[in-house]
């Protein structure tokens, strides 16, 4: 689970609600005509934009910005030094039935072991990493949408209750809770699209990014290891995917591994 993730996720409702518990009575902010304007609002409106069934992919796709477990970079460096160092010396069938915890590296490896050129190698390898890419921007889109509209109706829901409550003006009882509308659904509305919708749709695209440029990290492993590649070469050609202050890291793990 991603701690950053949820403690935000937490912190910022908890913020919320604990300013809500301080007051009067938290009841007052409970609005059932209001919810359901803004909730049935922007859950109609979101199925105007999108298919039935790409917003539950979306929603599938918006675990990862809570589950997530990504490779880190030194650490497959590492494995596709060792593993082009295992090929130089015997052969690329010597990978046959390595172990390896990542998924599409396995996949690559077997790719090469079966005796697949270079050049479809990577193509495969490139379409997989565009096909997961426009996956996970299908969820970062929906979330973004939900975060676009929940204000609007946020919106609607408070010109419907000024609209309650200048209809009732001569009867004092009706303006409270016409009034209570209009307020409370501009709050639901700002909460549902800042605390919740528009740092998911964020969190996804770093989520992204990152799984991007891990997988484009391998690709140039495989690559490099098809091409019979200097494991030393290899080394310089994949650092440039660390910051500066760990490049050095790998050089001195590759030094105690020899």
């Amino acid at each position: 689970m991603d701690l950053a993730t949820t403690l935000g996720l937490l912190g910022a409702m908890g913020v919320i609600v604990g300013a809500i518990l301080v007051g009067p009575s938290p009841m007052i902010f409970l609005n059932m005509p209001g919810l359901l304007i803004v909730l049935g609002g922007t859950f109609g409106a979101t199925l105007i934009k999108f298919n039935l069934s790409d917003i539950f992919a979306g929603f599938s796709v918006g675990l990862k910005a809570f589950f997530y477990s990504n490779d880190k970079p030194m650490k497959l460096i590492n494995e596709g030094i060792e593993l082009a160092q295992v090929a130089r010396k015997e052969g690329l069938l010597g990978l046959e039935g390595r172990e390896t915890q990542n998924e599409f590296l396995k996949k690559g490896i077997q790719l090469a072991v079966d005796g697949h050129q270079p050049e479809l190698v990577a193509r495969m390898l490139a379409k997989d990493i565009n096909l997961t890419i426009e996956r996970h921007d299908d969820g970062k889109f929906i979330f973004k949408a939900i975060g676009d509209v929940a204000p609007a109706m946020g919106m609607i829901g408070t010109l419907v209750g000024l609209v309650q409550m200048l209809a009732n003006m001569d009867d004092p009882k009706k303006i409270g809770p016409a009034m209570s509308v209009a307020i409370l659904t501009t709050l639901y509305g700002a909460v549902i699209a800042s605390a919740f919708a528009h740092p998911i749709a964020d969190k996804l695209a770093l989520r992204s990014r990152q799984e991007r440029n891990t997988k484009r990290l391998i690709l140039e492993i495989i690559t490099a290891i098809q091409e019979g590649m200097n494991p030393r070469l290899m080394e310089e050609m994949l650092k440039t995917y660390l910051p500066g202050s760990k490049r050095d890291k790998v050089e001195s793990d590759q030094e105690e591994a020899a």
